[in-house]
Order: structure tokens, then C-alpha cells, then sequence
């Protein structure tokens, strides 16, 4: 079987969102600066993905995608049927059409060994979870931090910057009289 980077991406973007949603909804903005994949290219996939309930949107500000289910109940192998990736490993795809010219027999020789790979990979990827994978990560050490949270920080130490609390005042530059001012006209007046 050759997985392509359809079923890749929504595999690795479904990975980062099982990892973040506890913080809130994640933005595909997010997924696609952090995975390196296109924006445009997720949101097709994640349309699907919300077409077989695997995710759910939030629109606004602080919105994005959720899970629709828990991620111990979402499989690899639902996340690739969403976005429409087929597993199948036989070379005529499953239409009948693998005979040769000299064949008489319906199907190629390796026809069933091919249907039973094709099985067998739907059977271990319905068994691997976006959970397992999820913490499978978590175990290598990967570290979520939370972006809105870092922002408040961020945020608030800028603040302390510009307004500290109980600092005292920088001395003041001398006053210069202002010459040709309408702020110097008012005050002789």
C-alpha cells in the first residue's frame, strides 16, 4: 500500500489537534504553521473530516476545530476513509480489471494475496486510536505549550514595561519655550 500525503496530512493534523484541543479550539492556521502544511490543503481536509463528524468548527474569535468524538473512539483508519484515501494495495484497484491479455482467469495471480494486505492494513489501522497516537507523542516528549496563554503573558509583562507599578518618574526634560506654536499663543493670551 502506498499512503499519499493526503491520508499523511490528515493523520499528523488530526495528531496536533488531539494534542491542543484541551486548551481550547485549535486554528488551521495553527496546524499549518506547525506541520508545515498548506492552509488551503487543510481546510479541504478538515471539511471532510467535518462531513464524518471527526471534528466539529467554531467560528469567531478564539474559534477553530475540536474533536466531535474522544480521540480514543477516533481510529486511523476513520480519518483516512474521511478524506477519501483508499487502501488498497491490488494493482487493478478492486474493479476486476488486473488480467493481462494471455489470462483467462478473472482475476491476476496475486489478486488475493493483495486483498487480504489490503485487510489486514484496514483491520491494524481501525486499531490504532488518535489517542494512542496522541500519547505516543506526549511520551517522546513532544511539549504543548498554550499559545493564548503564552500571549496573556507575553501581554501583561509588556504592560509592566510601559506602566510599573511604584516606579518613579524619569526626570522630566527640560521645557523649551515653543516658538511659532498655537499651544504658545494660547498661553500668552
Amino acid at each position: 500500500m502506498r499512503l499519499t500525503t493526503k491520508g499523511r496530512f490528515a493523520v499528523t493534523a488530526m495528531i496536533d489537534l488531539a494534542l491542543r484541543e484541551t486548551h481550547g479550539p485549535v486554528t488551521l492556521a495553527g496546524i499549518s504553521q506547525r506541520q508545515k502544511i498548506s492552509l488551503s490543503y487543510l481546510e479541504q481536509l478538515f471539511g471532510k473530516l467535518r462531513r464524518f463528524n471527526i471534528v466539529e468548527s467554531t467560528r469567531g474569535p478564539g474559534g477553530g476545530y475540536t474533536l466531535a468524538r474522544k480521540a480514543e473512539e477516533i481510529s486511523v483508519a476513520d480519518i483516512i476513509v474521511a478524506v477519501d484515501e483508499p487502501l488498497d494495495a491490488t494493482q487493478c484497484g478492486g474493479k476486476g480489471n488486473c488480467n493481462n491479455e494471455e489470462s483467462t482467469q478473472s482475476r491476476c495471480m496475486t489478486h488475493d494475496l493483495w486483498t487480504n494486505l489490503n485487510s489486514k492494513m484496514v483491520e491494524y489501522l481501525d486499531s490504532v486510536s488518535l489517542r494512542d497516537l496522541a500519547k505516543q507523542q506526549e511520551s517522546r516528549g513532544v511539549v504543548i505549550q498554550d499559545l493564548r496563554e503564552k500571549k496573556v503573558r507575553v501581554d501583561s509583562i509588556k504592560t509592566k514595561k510601559l506602566n510599573p507599578v511604584g516606579a518613579a518618574k524619569k526626570a522630566e526634560a527640560p521645557k523649551r519655550p515653543l516658538i511659532n506654536s498655537v499651544f504658545n499663543l494660547a498661553k500668552q493670551g
